[in-house]
């Protein structure tokens, strides 16, 4: 009485080496991104690429794309946590200075600068 809980999708191994030759590439340019001075639009566009990897790697190696939806909204509830946990620290790394008598972020001791 054994009882089947689902299909498996079986994955081609060229998929995988397809994304395997995407996250190479991904990998690349955040390397090649991290060479070019695009001020405060460096960490939007590192952070941008991490997320794509990190889309990449749920969909494909975690079989998330062949899931089901109760697997796809577990995934979306821990990804929007993520973001939830990502805003709370800018709002408090952005609030810094603003207050009197609170430590800005220049104000941090970092030994590599001194």
């Amino acid at each position: 009485m054994e009882q089947e809980h689902g299909t498996h999708h079986i994955v081609p191994v060229r998929i995988y080496l397809m994304v395997f030759g995407a996250l190479m590439v991904l990998a690349a340019l955040t390397v090649g991104a991290s060479f070019i001075n695009l001020g405060v639009f460096n960490n939007l566009i590192a952070l941008a690429i991490a997320v794509t990897k990190a889309g990449l790697i749920m969909a494909f190696f975690m079989h998330l794309k062949y899931s089901s939806r109760l697997t796809w909204i577990v995934a979306g509830v821990g990804f929007f946590w993520l973001i939830i946990f990502f805003v709370i620290t800018l709002g408090d790394y952005m609030a810094r200075g603003s207050i009197p008598g609170m430590l800005g972020p220049q104000s941090v001791y970092n030994p590599w600068l001194n």
